[in-house]
């Protein structure tokens, strides 16, 4: 189809998303009562904190101990309260086990390969070569131990690409760990089940914090002031969030962009869900996370609005003026030119960035602000392309598909964004290092393009729209729909083992790991919410449990 294959300026078939299902439950929120209920108790938590300090230092002389005890801390979600803690302590035992006798036990082993691999130790897969029987396969009698197929199960989803033992391991452990939760008894039937749908690695850690606390109450031998301390942790969180949501809802109401902008999504809930998974800590580096996640979230929605605009309503004419503006963030010389719904996001956008400059210039960080601006045009730039091969009623090869979708699934843009939240630690390397497209950051948009895609190209192509990754591979490859999503999901996984081997085993310069572990927690945002459908388009039951459990119901104490 040529040039005039649409009418530029015809606006395309509403998409009809359903509307915001929260209400105004957030921005009714008082937050004051909270407040001066956490206040009381923070003297209390300071003591938990300092009896979890105690046995971390008691459990030295007994690595299993010690281990276990680490691997509760982080799993129960106050990892990043005892940091310095737990690092140092790994170190140590990396040091002095680097032969650990007790790798000779099956459980063992792998328990320790994950907790020391995953703090980016580099352990050799090479400790399980023990368990192979004659033909290079895990011998069948390990079935038998239970608490160690799952531990090899949640280890190999750690392998790099070539770790063919670790393929072999992950293909052994899910077949097997498929048909015993019926048969084993409370908690371990729940940590295998909830494993098979949800491997540790790849899931948020507030999620996974928030279901752990649920399983590790039910063990006998657990820590009481483990226990405490993590539900307390939670629910002062969760306090937390609902005081930046309500926060948030109130920018939004002003903004009334569900009445203003009807034909876009209404997602400001969500988007936080979204921001939550990537921020969740209440500080970082001496750093607010608080303005961090309230920052992106309002960049999110913005972006969100802006991608429905290209995406959903715009005419090809007036998206021709909206890039150059964007381009130009000049509200006095663009703002007469463009339409008037599309004035509407233009001055909300130039409001957020000013608001952005402000915060950055509090901090002496003023600059940074320009690469956020960058951030944004990479994105929109994207978006441009993509309107002009829906113009043209373009399909582009899925390799040509592929450099601008992964730029238009926006974890560019989100990730230059989360780095206004981290301090000193950031700098301005870090920021040129994000914008060049490094392979940990392409791994996480290759999961989110594709994840999006697989999920959400049926719903798309009921009206006027671009090509997804699917309909691309399957006209350049000639290829079932099944075939191309297969192969598709395939990439997925490599994305995952590229994200795994430049996380935990770098070779090239890379920022510090904890502006790394941004990168990855965007993965995993996408790898939760877009399992099975499109959650932040339709918000469905699993994405209302979410949100429930995480910013609406407390944890009994």
């Amino acid at each position: 189809m040529g040039e005039e294959g649409h009418e530029s300026n015809v606006h395309p078939p509403l998409a009809h998303f359903h509307p915001n299902i929260w209400g105004n439950q957030f921005l009714l929120h008082s937050p004051d009562s909270d407040k001066a209920r956490w206040a009381s108790l923070t003297r209390h938590v300071e003591q938990l904190k300092e009896k979890v300090r105690t046995k971390l230092h008691e459990t030295a002389s007994n690595p299993s101990e010690q281990l276990q005890f680490i691997d509760a801390i982080q799993r129960l979600g106050i990892e990043y309260q005892f940091e310095e803690e737990i690092s140092q302590a790994l170190q140590k035992l990396y040091e002095k086990h680097q032969s650990w006798e007790d790798n000779d036990h099956f459980y063992t082993a792998a328990f320790y390969f994950r907790i020391l691999q995953q703090e980016g130790f580099g352990i050799s897969s090479e400790i399980f070569t023990k368990f192979l029987d004659a033909e290079g396969r895990f011998e069948e009698s390990l079935v038998n131990d239970v608490p160690g197929m799952l531990a090899l199960y949640e280890a190999a989803h750690l392998r790099f690409d070539g770790e063919n033992i670790l393929d072999l391991a992950l293909d052994f452990t899910s077949d097997r760990l498929q048909s015993l939760p019926c048969k084993l008894s409370s908690p371990l039937a729940e940590l295998v089940s909830h494993a098979l749908l949800q491997p540790n690695w790849r899931g948020l850690p507030r999620l996974e914090a928030r279901h752990y606390i649920s399983i590790y109450e039910k063990d006998p031998s657990h820590n009481t002031t483990l226990l405490k301390l993590a539900k307390l942790d939670f629910n002062m969180l969760q306090s937390l969030y609902k005081e930046e949501l309500h926060e948030i809802s109130l920018w939004w109401k002003e903004l009334d962009f569900a009445r203003k902008l009807p034909f876009a999504r209404d997602r400001i809930v969500k988007g936080y869900f979204w921001i939550a998974g990537v921020y969740f800590e209440p500080q970082y580096m001496g750093r607010d996370n608080s303005l961090a996640r309230k920052i992106m979230s309002k960049v999110m929605a913005m972006t969100s609005i802006i991608d429905d605009i290209y995406d959903a309503y715009g005419t090809f004419k007036e998206l021709v003026i909206l890039t150059e503006a964007i381009e130009r963030y000049d509200i006095i010389g663009c703002i007469n030119q463009l339409p008037d719904y599309m004035k509407i996001c233009y001055v909300a956008l130039l409001d957020l960035f000013e608001e952005i400059e402000e915060e950055m210039a509090n901090k002496g960080t003023s600059y940074w602000t320009d690469y956020a601006k960058e951030a944004m045009k990479v994105l929109v730039r994207a978006y441009f392309v993509e309107a002009k091969w829906l113009h043209r009623g373009y399909i582009p090869p899925f390799e040509g598909y592929m450099q601008i979708g992964l730029a238009t699934c926006g974890y560019i843009t989100l990730t230059i964004i989360a780095f206004l939240g981290m301090g000193d630690i950031v700098t301005k390397e870090a920021f040129n290092w994000a914008l060049s497209g490094p392979d940990i950051l392409r791994a996480a948009s290759i999961i989110c393009r594709l994840r999006d895609d697989i999920v959400g190209h049926k719903f798309e192509q009921e009206r006027a729209h671009i090509a997804s990754a699917v309909e691309c591979y399957i006209k350049q490859h000639r290829v079932s729909e099944q075939q191309a999503c297969d192969e598709l999901r395939r990439q997925v996984e490599d994305a995952w083992l590229l994200m795994n081997q430049n996380l935990l085993k770098p070779t090239e310069f890379l920022p510090p790991k904890a502006v790394l572990l941004r990168v990855l927690n965007l993965a995993r945002v996408m790898e939760v919410a877009y399992k099975h459908k499109d959650e932040y388009t339709h918000v469905g039951e699993t994405m209302k449990s979410y949100i429930n459990s995480l910013f609406i119901e407390p944890i009994a104490s």
